[in-house]
């Protein structure tokens, strides 16, 4: 009898290929979730009349946008790449499906900005003024169907790919992107609006990192061997930093975040700790992707749990 060979790989080396992405990408991760959330709030802003809420809530996602925009059109290298993905619609390709998510969100986004800008110039009562709010509505409403797809895409997007943390957090990772973009923008809007408009955006705030918080618990313990990388290492640490700052930035929402210094530590808080948790997936993903166990021991695991075949 020949005992078992244990080997990782060929000679040790990886089996798949880590992603080329540099830091341009986790930055496009956390500044899309940031506008996807910041869309939901201003939308809801303008639905129970929190004018100076959603005229926050909005500009940063719009702020927001742009530097995602940027990061992304950064690591494709040139604008004429985003474009060429707006020429066909390929529903099986989470990049082509993402790029028209984000021109959607983007364009409604604009508009509601725009006729918000332009309707207190307008004379009162006067058609263009009625057109310019109907706009605003109607742009406020395609910005919010578009905030929880954008909030997502993203997490679609990663494990799509063969990288195995990132691959094997299909069914969790979604959530916990959702519940990280809804806590960095309920902490932005309340470092940015006052207290007394701010409470839809505390609300938001919690709940986002408890979804989180939640969701990442529940990834960590359900994908076995994958989700080392996202325990250990640079990726580990930042991750075990993004909870300690989302749990205390929410813990000061919860007891003081009436108080005006208090709303905009928790703010600060949970962007950081929402920054951080885009990087530290990020860095789980390339660790995971460098050392050949994360393919080969669960690749054998899936084989053992099937049994034997037999040939035909």
């Amino acid at each position: 009898m020949v005992p078992d060979v244990e080997f990782d790989s060929y000679y040790g080396r990886q089996v798949v290929k880590p992603a080329p992405w540099k830091g341009e990408i986790p930055t496009y991760l956390y500044t899309g979730g940031l506008a996807a959330g910041s869309g939901l709030i201003a939308a809801g802003a303008q639905l129970v009349g929190l004018r100076k809420l959603q005229r926050n809530a909005r500009l940063t996602a719009l702020a927001a946008l742009g530097v995602s925009t940027g990061a992304l059109i950064t690591d494709l290298g040139k604008p004429s790449r985003f474009l060429n993905m707006l020429r066909t619609v390929k529903l099986t390709s989470p990049m082509s499906i993402g790029s028209w998510i984000l021109a959607g969100f983007g364009g409604f986004t604009g508009a509601a900005a725009v006729a918000e800008i332009a309707g207190p110039l307008l004379p009162k009562g006067s058609s263009l003024a009625k057109v310019a709010a109907f706009t605003e509505l109607g742009a406020n409403v395609g910005s919010g169907a578009f905030s929880a797809p954008l909030a997502a895409y993203t997490a679609v997007l990663l494990s799509d790919t063969a990288t195995p943390t990132w691959h094997a957090s299909y069914r969790q990772l979604p959530f916990v992107f959702a519940g990280s973009a809804l806590a960095a923008a309920g902490g932005a809007a309340m470092i940015t609006t006052s207290t007394t408009q701010a409470k839809p955006a505390r609300r938001a705030a919690v709940v986002g990192t408890a979804l989180e918080l939640v969701a990442n618990e529940v990834l960590e313990r359900s994908i076995g061997m994958e989700g080392e990388p996202l325990r250990t290492g640079r990726a580990g640490r930042m991750l075990e930093a993004s909870r300690w700052l989302m749990m205390g930035g929410a813990a000061a929402t919860l007891v003081g975040g009436r108080w005006r210094p208090a709303a905009v530590l928790a703010g600060v808080a949970m962007n950081v700790g929402s920054a951080l948790t885009r990087f530290g997936v990020f860095e789980a993903g390339i660790a995971s992707a460098k050392d050949p166990k994360y393919t080969i021991v669960p690749q054998r695991r899936r084989l053992d749990e099937q049994g034997p075949t037999r040939l035909t």
